[in-house]
């Protein structure tokens, strides 16, 4: 692992920590690549059954790294093909997250500003501490949030989205939660505590259930509903299929605990 970011396993839930708390965990070139390349190995640990995502210092992440991108300019092309390279890339870092087979939860406090936010709004949930602040506000520096938004507005009212990227304007946790961009909001200090619990209650379901399931989840959401039924009556049934869920609706039948493999 980079010292840009650390994982700690703790039984079968891994956390990831952005580890750059001078640039406020700016998504650099090398942040990029660090988490696409944790996000690779991630997907193929079947022993890990769920993921933690958070940020050392004074906040989560403030998007990217803008000096790095200023330096870009000294190309030929005025950066224009580095430019085009690093969002290319820092979307397909944040595709993996809803791609990858288990379910990923960001622990956020501080701030989540522009691609900061995207991440979060790529994760499946987020638990954030009183006090967080969430903005797409590139556009007080005259860069409209276009990347971010592609996530965020697959999160949000498309209303509630409009307005933070037209204005600039942060939401505190509380209205995050209340349109639906994170899923809870604890105390600074129980920050950590109510995002591990989150993700041991995920963690101690069937993997092959919740990964079955999670894959489903995103394939049928903006199909037409006859296809969306098609789909996941075909996930349902493949699940039904699975020996450890018929030994998980026997324990329930006979009110005992599942003894899954």
């Amino acid at each position: 692992m980079t010292e840009l970011l650390l994982r700690e396993d703790e039984g079968a839930v891994a956390r990831l920590t952005l580890n750059d708390p001078g640039t406020l965990n700016a998504l650099s070139d090398a942040m990029i690549a660090a988490l696409s390349a944790e996000l690779d190995r991630l997907a193929g640990e079947r022993h890990i059954h769920a993921v933690i995502l958070r940020g050392t210092g004074r906040a989560f992440c403030a998007g990217h790294d803008l000096r790095e991108m200023q330096a870009m300019r000294q190309a030929e092309d005025g950066g224009a093909a580095g430019f085009r390279d690093l969002f290319a890339r820092c979307a397909a870092m944040m595709q993996k997250i809803p791609a990858l087979p288990q379910p990923v939860i960001a622990e956020v406090h501080g701030i989540a500003t522009a691609a900061g936010c995207q991440l979060v709004a790529s994760c499946d949930m987020a638990v954030a501490a009183e006090g967080t602040r969430f903005g797409v506000n590139g556009v007080n520096i005259g860069l409209f949030c276009s990347t971010p938004m592609v996530a965020l507005t697959r999160k949000v009212p498309p209303a509630v989205a409009f307005e933070m990227l037209t204005t600039g304007e942060f939401l505190d946790a509380a209205r995050a939660r209340e349109v639906g961009l994170i899923n809870r909001v604890a105390a600074p200090e129980d920050l950590e505590a109510a995002t591990r619990a989150l993700a041991a209650t995920v963690a101690a379901k069937l993997p092959a259930a919740v990964r079955m399931g999670k894959g489903a989840f995103y394939d049928q959401i903006g199909l037409p509903l006859d296809r969306a039924y098609a789909l996941t009556g075909e996930v349902m049934a493949q699940n039904m299929a699975l020996r450890d869920t018929d030994e998980g609706i026997c324990a329930f039948l006979e009110k005992r605990k599942p003894d899954w493999a």
